[in-house]
């Protein structure tokens, strides 16, 4: 089941965000869909971005068996 949630988008983005979906003729929410999954696939494949992933994920493990003591 799909998850709803709430973006509140600046006016003048919302326009050219609907303005865009109707020229490509699809919803606001399809737009939204897909660019957010061409910026995660796009960090997928930054070295930067996934190095940084690897070391939060690796601070937040040390912590989390901290507290489980």
């Amino acid at each position: 089941m799909p998850k709803q949630t709430t973006v509140r988008l600046p006016d003048d983005l919302a326009d050219e965000a609907e303005a865009v979906a109707r020229v490509q003729g699809t919803s606001v929410n399809q737009l939204i869909i897909d660019s957010l999954s061409a910026e995660i696939d796009r960090v997928r494949s930054d070295d930067d971005f996934t190095s940084r992933a690897k070391t939060l994920i690796a601070r937040d493990k040390e912590l989390l068996e901290r507290l489980a003591k």
